[in-house]
C-alpha cells in the first residue's frame, strides 16, 4: 500500500523539551529533524539535538516563535516535508497552519477548520452551549470567577477573581499576558468551580471517522493554573463521570471533523459534575503518562496520521498508572519566583524492572562505599563516582546500560493486571461504542489507508525499559535563561499500581541531582508525599491550602553545611606530619548562609566537631562526607563547580538536597543594601509601573509598584512599607538582572524629607566596616591556627 505522503524530514516549530521530544521520535522512524531557534536559544538542548537548525533573529517570543511566515520559511529553506507545532507558540493557531499548507508542506495536526472552532475558548464554549459571562454584568454574587485567556494555554493569561473591584485590573493584567505569550490578548470571563478536579481525556482520530478515547488524566495539582503533576489514569472517578468525558470527549472530536491527537478538558466539581473547559489541540506536555500506560508513542501517531494511516478501530487496553512531575526552575517559597542561570547538574537515577530483588539500587554516587572509621582521613580516598545515573546529554529517556527505550522515550507495554478504565476499552458498554470505535457507516478504505503499527510501542518487552522517564529541555552546562517557560524537565514513572507509580517518582527526584537555578524539586517530592495525594482527595485548591508546609525549610541544612565545610577541608588537604605537639588544634571556622561549621583536625589525620552534639564525623572524602547523627550515619554527597564557587550543593536521601551559599571572608562593605531597596526578585523585563508614580510620591505598604515579565508570565513587585518614594530606576522596555535596584522606599521620610537617610547611610557603612575588620582579624586568627601542625 502506498501512502498519502511519505514525511523525510521535519521542522518543528518549538523549542525545548518539546522539540527535543519529537526528535526523539523522528530518529526512531528515520526522519530528519529540522530545528528553529532564536537569539536566546542559541547552542540550547534541541538545537544541537537537530539535523539542521535555521536562526530566527531576535529573543522575544513575538520577534521569534510566534512569527510564522519566519517559520515556514525556514522549513522551505532547510527543504523540510513538514511542520510539527510541538505545544504552545502558534500550536494552536488556524492562520499558521492555513499557511503551513499552503506553502505546499505537511501540518502535523488537526485541519485548521477544527483548530478555529476550538482554538478560542470562548467559540469553544458557544460551540458546546456554553456562553461566558460579561464582565459588565457581574455582581458579588457570581464571585469568584476566572477570567482567562481566549487562545494558549499553560496558565497563562489566567486570573482567579474573588473581590469585585479587582476585576478591571486582572483583566488588564490577563489581557497583557496573552498577548505576550499568544500574539492576541482575547480574555473572558467564566465561573471559578472551587475544589473541583481538573481531569482531560486524550483523543485520537484519523480521517476515516475512527476515534479513541485514550482513558482519563488527572491534572489537578496546579500553580498559577499550570499544571505540575498529572497521573493516568485519574484515580477514583465515578463510573458515571469516567464515562461521561470519555464520552463527550469523542462526540466534541467528531463535532468539529478532529484528526490527528488532541486533548478535552473538564472540571469535575465536589458533587461529580463535569463541566466542559476546552479542547486543545495539540499534543500535550502531560502526554508521557498516556504513553506509559497505554504503551503508545503519541508523537509516532501524529506522524502516521498526517501521512493519511488510518486508526486500528480499537485503541490498547491500558496497564498500570503512571504519574508525571514538571521540574521548573523556580522558587515556590517566594511566590513561584522564576530562576535562572547555570544549569551545572541535571540526573536521575533508573530503576530497571529487572534490577528489583538483587541489585543494589542505583544510587548517584552508588559505587563510593561507606570507608568506616579508618578511612576518616580528610585528604584521601578517591571522588566518589556517579554509579547509575542517567545524564541528560541528549533530551531522552533515562536509561540503565543496556536498557531499551522506545521511541515514546523509555516506555514498553508493561505486563500486569490491567487498571480499572480496561473494561471501558473495547468493551460492549454505550461508552466503549462511542470512544473506540468508527461509526456506522464508515466507507471503505482507500488504497492509502494502513494501520498505524509504529505509534504502538512493543517488541523488546518490558523487562528491558526502564521504570522512569525523563523529557528535557536542558542537560548538564546548559543555562537557564528568562525568555521562555521556566520547565526545565519531566520525570515520569509507571507502576503496575498508582501507589508503586508515586513512590518510584517521588524516590527519583529525591535521588537525582539538579544543581544550579533553585527549582520546585523538593516541593514536588513533599506533594506526591502529602496525605491528600497519596489517598486520591486532590482537587486544583491543593496549593493554596498546603504551600506554606510543603516549602517550609527543609530539616537537615545544618547537617549539610558540616558535611560541606569537611569535604572543602578535604579537597584542601593540611599540612602533613610535622611538629607534633601535645596542644590541640584550634577550631577552623567555615560559613555556609546562616551556618557557621567550627572543626579541628585530629592527630590521626580525621576531624572532630565542635559544638555539634549528637554529631560525629564518620568517614570524609572531598566529595562525600559520613555523619553519624543520633546514632545513625547518613551520607552526603557533596559538589562544588569551578575554583571559587559561589554555591556548594549537598545531596543526601536521608535529610534531602541543599544548595548553600558560600559565604565570602572578607564581605565587602559596599554590599550593604540601602533600607526600602526594592530589588528585582528574577532576571526579566519590566512591562510596568504604577500609575503616576515618580520620586516623590507616598505609597502604602504592599501597593503595587513595578511589574516584571519573566518566561512569559508577569509578577509584581509591592512597596515593602509605606513611605516616600525616594527614587524609581524602573522604567517599561528596560531589562534587569536578579538583585537589581529597582525602587527606594524611605519610611523615615516625610513629604519634604528629613535627611535622615544620609546620616542613616552614614551608619550602616561605619557599622558595615566594624564588621568587616572583625572578620578579617579572626580570619587572620584562623589563618594562622590552620597553618600549625596539631
Amino acid at each position: 500500500m502506498v501512502l498519502r505522503s511519505v514525511l523525510g524530514s521535519v521542522l518543528v516549530a518549538n523549542r525545548g523539551e518539546i522539540a527535543c521530544r519529537v526528535f526523539r521520535t523522528c530518529r526512531e522512524l528515520g526522519i530528519a529533524a529540522v530545528a528553529v531557534f532564536s537569539d536566546a536559544d542559541e547552542g540550547a538542548l534541541h538545537v544541537r539535538e537537530a539535523d539542521t537548525a535555521v536562526r530566527l533573529p531576535g529573543a522575544a517570543p513575538s520577534e521569534t516563535y510566534l512569527r510564522g511566515d519566519l517559520i515556514v520559511k525556514a522549513a522551505l529553506a532547510a527543504g523540510a516535508d513538514a511542520v510539527h507545532p510541538g505545544y504552545g507558540f502558534l500550536s494552536e493557531n488556524a492562520d499558521f497552519a492555513r499557511a503551513v499548507e499552503d506553502a505546499g508542506l505537511v501540518w502535523i495536526g488537526p485541519p485548521p477548520a477544527a483548530i478555529e472552532a476550538m482554538a478560542s475558548k470562548t467559540r469553544a464554549k458557544e460551540l458546546m452551549g456554553f456562553a461566558p459571562l460579561d464582565p459588565a454584568s457581574l455582581t458579588e454574587g457570581d464571585l469568584p470567577v476566572l477570567v482567562k485567556a481566549a487562545a494558549g494555554g499553560g496558565g497563562r493569561g489566567m486570573r482567579i477573581v474573588r473581590e469585585l473591584p479587582l476585576l478591571e485590573r486582572e483583566l488588564a493584567a490577563a489581557r497583557a499576558e496573552a498577548e505576550s505569550a499568544f500574539g492576541d490578548g482575547e480574555v473572558f470571563v467564566e465561573p471559578y468551580v472551587e475544589r473541583g478536579r481538573h481531569v482531560e481525556v486524550q483523543i485520537a482520530a484519523d480521517a476515516f471517522g475512527t476515534v479513541w478515547a485514550l482513558g482519563t488524566r488527572d491534572c489537578s495539582l496546579q500553580r498559577r493554573h499550570q499544571k505540575v503533576i498529572e497521573e493516568c489514569p485519574a484515580p477514583g472517578l465515578p463510573d458515571g463521570v469516567f464515562g461521561e468525558v470519555r464520552g463527550s470527549a469523542a462526540r466534541v472530536a467528531r463535532t468539529v471533523g478532529y484528526r490527528g491527537v488532541g486533548t478535552v478538558e473538564f472540571l469535575v466539581s465536589p458533587e461529580g459534575r463535569a463541566h466542559f473547559l476546552e479542547m486543545n489541540t495539540r499534543l500535550q506536555v502531560e502526554h508521557p503518562v498516556t504513553e506509559a500506560v497505554y504503551g503508545i508513542d503519541l508523537v509516532a501517531l501524529q506522524l502516521r496520521l498526517a501521512e493519511g494511516a488510518a486508526l486500528p478501530d480499537a485503541p490498547p487496553a491500558p496497564h498500570g498508572h503512571a504519574v508525571e512531575a514538571r521540574l521548573y526552575a523556580e522558587d515556590p517559597g517566594r511566590g513561584w519566583t522564576p530562576t535562572s542561570g547555570a544549569l551545572h547538574a541535571l540526573s536521575f537515577p533508573t530503576r530497571p524492572p529487572s534490577s528489583v530483588g538483587g541489585s543494589a539500587p542505583d544510587t548517584p554516587g552508588g559505587s563510593a562505599a561507606w570507608p568506616g572509621p579508618a578511612a576518616a582521613r580528610g585528604a584521601g580516598g578517591a571522588p566518589a563516582a556517579d554509579g547509575g545515573v542517567a545524564g541528560l546529554s541528549a533530551g531522552s529517556a533515562s536509561r540503565a546500560p543496556g536498557a531499551a527505550v522506545s521511541a515514546g522515550g523509555g516506555f514498553g507495554t508493561p505486563g500486569g493486571p490491567a487498571g480499572p478504565e480496561n473494561a471501558a476499552v473495547g468493551g460492549d458498554d454505550a461508552s466503549a461504542a462511542v470512544d473506540a470505535h468508527a461509526p456506522a457507516g464508515r466507507p471503505a478504505a482507500p488504497a492509502a489507508r494502513v494501520p498505524v503499527a509504529a505509534g504502538v510501542v512493543g517488541g523488546e518487552g518490558p523487562a528491558a525499559l526502564p521504570w522512569v522517564r525523563v523529557d528535557a529541555g536542558y542537560a548538564a552546562g546548559d543555562a537557564v535563561g528568562v525568555h521562555y517557560d521556566a520547565m526545565v524537565a519531566k520525570v515520569i514513572a509507571w507502576g503496575a499500581t498508582r501507589e508503586e507509580a508515586v513512590r518510584r517518582l517521588a524516590d527519583a527526584l529525591r535521588r537525582g541531582r539538579v544543581h544550579g537555578p533553585v527549582t520546585n524539586r523538593e516541593m514536588l517530592v513533599r506533594s506526591l508525599e502529602h496525605p491528600e495525594f497519596r489517598e486520591g482527595r486532590m482537587d486544583t485548591g491543593f496549593y493554596e491550602r498546603h504551600l506554606a508546609e510543603l516549602t517550609a525549610p527543609a530539616g537537615g541544612e545544618r547537617h549539610a553545611a558540616v558535611a560541606a565545610a569537611l569535604a572543602d577541608a578535604a579537597r584542601r588537604g593540611g599540612t602533613g606530619p610535622g611538629a607534633w605537639r601535645n596542644l590541640p588544634s584550634q577550631p577552623q571556622t567555615k560559613t555556609y548562609g546562616e551556618h557557621t561549621v567550627r572543626y579541628r583536625r585530629t592527630r590521626d589525620g580525621g576531624y572532630a566537631l565542635v559544638d555539634e552534639p549528637g554529631v560525629r564525623v564518620a568517614g570524609v572524602t572531598p566529595r562525600t562526607v559520613w555523619l553519624e547523627i543520633d546514632g545513625v550515619v547518613r551520607r552526603h554527597d557533596v559538589s562544588v563547580y569551578g575554583a571559587a564557587p559561589e554555591r556548594v550543593y549537598v545531596d543526601s536521601v536521608g535529610t534531602g538536597s541543599h544548595s548553600l551559599l558560600v559565604r565570602p571572608r572578607f564581605p565587602d562593605p559596599q554590599d550593604r543594601t540601602e533600607p526600602g531597596s526594592l530589588l528585582a526578585p528574577m532576571p526579566g523585563t519590566v512591562v510596568r509601573v504604577g500609575e503616576g508614580l515618580m520620586a516623590g510620591a507616598r505609597v502604602r505598604a504592599g501597593q503595587p509598584l513595578v511589574w516584571l515579565e519573566a518566561m512569559k508570565m508577569e509578577h509584581r513587585v509591592d512597596a515593602p512599607a509605606s513611605g516616600t518614594l525616594t527614587a524609581l530606576h524602573a522604567v517599561p522596555g528596560r531589562q534587569v538582572e536578579v538583585g537589581e535596584l529597582l525602587a527606594v522606599v524611605d519610611e523615615a521620610r516625610d513629604d519634604a524629607g528629613t535627611g535622615a537617610e544620609g546620616g542613616a547611610e552614614a551608619g550602616v557603612k561605619a557599622e558595615a566596616k566594624a564588621d568587616v575588620k572583625a572578620d578579617i582579624q579572626d580570619d587572620i586568627q584562623d589563618d594562622i591556627q590552620e597553618d600549625e601542625p596539631s
